[in-house]
């Protein structure tokens, strides 16, 4: 006869429960690491994270805690998804130094340096995943496979667009770590791009022979081609009207709205004197005209530091009269890059990457498309629960700041103050631009390196997304 199992007596954590019944019984498939708020070992190794809620909450031999950790090293680091590399381009203005660049060519830029960074992995990528919120233009058919190839990656390799609108960069990421995490692949980058200077006008075909009309749309931000039933039953608010709705739902005020938009850009500055951004941006060479090489750009270009608030009180409001949105208050319109290298546990111990990160899941949720901004709100609560979290386990987060009003209003929904620290610490969106398909992957970029610098744990990326929806990532330093 079989000897019986030995007993598990009921856990403290829910999460550490099944952490262990599947370890012991053999079924492991999921399982998540420390719960929040148990204390960290001292040294900590990619090599060398066994569950210390494991060896706390039950009273197993040594015998069976070699056993746990052994599996737990085979089955437990070699599918999840660690983040070891980040490079993206500087934030280009409207019109500005990037403007002569396509989005194609903007992609390629960081992926060609992340391989330059890492050159054993250029016949090594599984899959190459680029969020794009436009690809109405120049990014059309699948940008991601022309960046990989014009990259300098191998043909061998494949390479998808991701498209959730603001949020096509965080998700890029977040499709890359589940793909790792599900064993389907080891090695991936994942990033996203945006030229919306270059976002060209579109029609279409005439709907009858010899029609003498035709109606042109502005791709570089917004709707297009709006079906009727869709505004009938939602409306088609554009992005400035959505922050309007959120700042009177939620009763945001613009003298509130204007002191988040100046912190903001005085984070910003602050961080971009002391060589935070620098530690992030690659050089991009712009292409020559009439023979005179085009200059090199190095630097965000659309900070102000001079702002005050006196200048954004100023300032009218663009949706209408009386209203709080500015263009002080809101986000820019910009060109811009970035992109992860994102490596099973395996992989980071083949090619000898260094761990930076553990991607601990992504979230997704929907809201009224009239109150986009608040998206973040309904998607991290599901990440935490998912995750067994709460908002004071971060020790880092970055919120997008699409607008002043919907930033407040998410983080006043999380029980954080207007001006939490650890919140946008550098400065967000309303100072550095937003790049539509780039902002989800510079974010989660720019936590990862804050954990680092303030020697912190757990890390959170949030965006709201057009047409009412949010998505959010969690990230665990190593």
């Amino acid at each position: 006869m079989r000897p019986a199992s030995p007993s598990i007596p009921p856990a403290p954590h829910p999460t550490a429960r099944r952490c262990a019944t599947l370890l012991l019984s053999g079924r492991l498939r999921w399982v998540a690491l420390r719960p929040p708020g148990t204390a960290a070992t001292k040294k900590r190794t990619v090599n060398s994270r066994a569950p210390l809620a494991l060896q706390s909450a039950f009273p197993i031999s040594s015998m069976q805690r070699t056993s746990i950790r052994s599996v737990f090293k085979q089955e437990i680091l070699m599918t999840d998804a660690f983040i070891c590399d980040f490079a993206r381009t500087p934030i280009g203005r409207y019109e500005g130094g990037l403007s002569l660049l396509r989005a194609d060519d903007l992609a390629a830029t960081v992926i060609r340096q992340l391989l330059a960074r890492n050159a054993a992995l250029a016949e090594s990528i599984d899959e190459v995943f680029l969020g794009c919120a436009n690809q109405a233009g120049e990014d059309n058919r699948n940008v991601a496979r022309m960046a990989l190839l014009l990259g300098g990656a191998s043909p061998t390799i494949p390479g998808v667009t991701v498209n959730r609108l603001c949020a096509s960069g965080l998700d890029a990421v977040g499709a890359a770590a589940r793909a790792i995490r599900a064993g389907e692949i080891e090695l991936a980058i994942a990033g996203g791009v945006e030229s919306m200077t270059r976002a060209p006008f579109v029609m279409a075909k005439a709907e009858k022979p010899f029609q003498r009309t035709m109606e042109i749309f502005d791709t570089t931000i917004g709707w297009r081609f709006p079906n009727a039933q869709m505004k009938a039953l939602y409306g088609v608010d554009s992005m400035p009207e959505t922050g309007e709705n959120v700042a009177t739902e939620f009763n945001v005020s613009r003298a509130s709205q204007d002191a988040f938009a100046w912190r903001s850009q005085q984070r910003a500055a602050r961080a971009q004197a002391c060589g935070v951004f620098a530690e992030q941006i690659i050089s991009v060479s712009t292409p020559e005209t009439r023979g005179v090489p085009g200059p090199v750009v190095q630097s965000d270009e659309q900070l102000r530091p001079q702002t005050t608030l006196e200048g954004l009180a100023k300032l009218k409001p663009i949706v209408r009269p009386g209203g709080t949105v500015t263009a002080g208050n809101a986000s820019g319109i910009n060109d811009g890059a970035a992109a992860l290298v994102i490596a099973s546990g395996a992989a980071v111990e083949r090619f000898g990457l260094t761990a930076r990160a553990r991607v601990m899941g992504f979230a997704s949720a929907g809201v009224v498309p009239r109150l986009m901004g608040v998206g973040p709100v309904p998607a991290v609560e599901k990440l935490m629960e998912r995750l067994h979290m709460q908002i004071g386990d971060f020790d880092a987060i970055e919120l997008n700041e699409a607008f002043a009003s919907q930033a407040l209003a998410c983080l006043r929904a999380f029980g954080l103050a207007d001006d939490a620290e650890h919140v946008n610490s550098n400065g967000g969106a309303i100072a550095l631009g937003h790049p539509l398909g780039m902002s989800g992957t510079r974010i989660v970029g720019a936590v990862v390196q804050e954990l680092r610098r303030r020697s912190g744990r757990y890390g959170l990326a949030t965006m709201c997304v057009g047409v009412g929806q949010g998505a959010a990532l969690a990230v665990e330093r190593v």
